[in-house]
């Protein structure tokens, strides 16, 4: 369990945005609903990045 606590925290920001939107897109949810709520997830995590803006939660996804 400690590994994989210290695995999900070890995630990079482009990790992170991949695997939580392909986790709420699993779920049902549309993007319109997915990214507002990774940007809201961002500054949670133990190594809270710069503000994002939902293009470049995009760009990270779809490249």
């Amino acid at each position: 369990m400690v590994a994989e606590v210290l695995s999900y925290y070890s995630e990079t920001v482009e990790e992170f945005v991949r695997r939580r939107h392909g986790e709420l897109k699993s779920r049902g949810l549309t993007n319109d609903e997915i990214f507002p709520r990774i940007a809201a997830e961002l500054p949670a995590r133990r190594m809270a990045p710069p503000e994002l803006s939902l293009r470049q939660l995009r760009r990270i996804v779809y490249g």
